[in-house]
């Protein structure tokens, strides 16, 4: 039935008649007006890159579907599968956007530099104007050419060691401060302190071997604060690689996720959920503290985050617990190495399960196959375990399964809503 426009006089009345009433819903403002505030405990097992595809190299099979997962097993037979967008259809994320929409924030709308996520999660308290880059030491030939864009993944004494090195050497640019934090590995920050900065730019980061580091340009042409920021990056390398060019292997680093901090609505007043974060990594507890996580320090393997999540039980509603190495495998293309992972997960999850939460969810940020060794476009697959989830009738957490599952197949910025759901924390809409 054709809606019924009220009559005027001319068409101004008309016009803007359709415009309000053709005005999408704001979805966001919707769930705010039907939240709830209850006891409910929701947590989110982030296996990262989970998702993987079959190939007659792997006996079309996943390292999820090659795994022993006894224990997700049996929490399949009572939950809801389905499959995740991180984006969009075709875009493989990065891990800063893969990691928004999981946490309910349209990754198109907050667009976050790595840098800014990598330097919260180390600890650097950001100033307004501060501009952050992730840095990866690399090895180069002695054409500069990238041969290894992890340096062999150096280990984090090294790291550190070289850090201090260049933060010793290089302390400032002109009338900006530099600011250098090692993280874990072959990872490291750099921060950027003065007047008149601003991001993002491209990468000084070819994002593949066999290639020159290329020269940073501003993201907008015209503006002036990221044509200088662009300059300084362009003088830091000119100060930084001589000091590095006689390490072996790391005698060079790529720079990418230049950028500065954004605003961002904090996770509590969006969900009315006090959050927290179990995460090793840097990057993933400032991706966290980003939206206003406690990041919780200490753990350092699944089995005690899994646990420090039973201690911190009754202190939170939400919790955010990150697993890495499920990422890191299947990016050196290593499927049995991934396939324990999984494995060692599973392993640990009678520890979790003392505290069983009313809503617990395991997926990935996105799918890191091992046959691509990289990130990827492919949805990743998720499990929706609740007292109302209720039952797709499959004995198994794998990809295979959750293409049938009842949950479909769906964008990620969606899954907190279900989580709230599961929960009961929305009220029933209209009449």
């Amino acid at each position: 039935m054709s809606p019924i426009v009220p009559k005027a006089n001319g068409n101004e009345l008309r016009d803007a008649w359709l415009l309000v009433n053709s005005r999408p819903m704001n979805l966001d403002a919707l769930y705010s007006e039907l939240t709830l505030k209850t006891n409910a405990k929701l947590v989110l097992v982030v296996l990262d890159g989970l998702g993987d595809i079959a190939t007659r190299a792997q006996n079309y099979l996943t390292p999820l579907e090659a795994a022993a997962t006894p224990h997700l097993d049996q929490l399949a037979k009572d939950s809801a599968q389905g499959r995740m967008i991180p984006v969009a259809p075709g875009i493989t994320p990065g891990s800063g956007p893969g990691h928004l929409g999981l946490f309910g924030y349209d990754p198109l709308e907050f667009q976050v530099g790595r840098g800014v996520i990598e330097a919260l999660g180390l600890g650097v308290e950001l100033q307004p104007g501060d501009v952050c880059a992730r840095a990866n030491f690399a090895t180069l030939d002695a054409k500069g050419i990238v041969t290894d864009r992890r340096a062999g993944r150096i280990p984090t004494e090294t790291c550190e060691k070289l850090c201090a090195l260049l933060a010793a050497k290089i302390k400032s640019i002109g009338d900006t401060e530099v600011l250098i934090r090692a993280g874990k590995e072959h990872r490291f920050v750099v921060v950027f302190r003065g007047k008149g900065l601003e991001g993002p730019l491209t990468d000084a980061d070819p994002n593949r071997e066999g290639f020159a580091i290329p020269t940073v340009k501003p993201r907008d042409p015209k503006n002036l604060k990221q044509k200088k920021m662009a300059k300084l990056i362009a003088d830091f390398y000119k100060a930084a690689l001589p000091i590095l060019a006689k390490e072996k292997p790391a005698n060079g680093f790529l720079m990418r996720g230049i950028a500065h901090q954004p605003e961002i609505p904090l996770f509590v007043d969006r969900y009315r959920l006090k959050p927290a974060c179990l995460a090793v990594y840097p990057m993933y507890k400032g991706l966290a503290q980003l939206v206003g996580m406690t990041k919780i320090e200490g753990p350092q393997t699944i089995r005690e985050q899994f646990a420090r999540y039973v201690a911190e039980y009754d202190n939170y509603d939400f919790f955010f617990i990150h697993y890495k190495y499920t990422d890191k495998y299947g990016e050196d293309g290593n499927f049995e190495a991934k396939k324990k992972a999984i494995e060692e997960l599973d392993a640990a999850l009678p520890i979790l399960l003392q505290k069983r939460p009313d809503v617990l969810v395991f997926t990935g940020d996105h799918s890191t196959p091992c046959a691509l060794k990289g990130h990827s476009w492919h949805p990743q697959p998720v499990l929706i375990h609740s007292a109302t989830s209720g039952s797709d009738k499959l004995d198994r957490f794998t990809e295979t399964g959750a293409n049938s599952g009842s949950l479909g197949v769906f964008p990620a910025k969606f899954l907190i809503r279900l989580m709230q759901a599961n929960a009961k924390l929305f009220d029933k809409f209209g009449a």
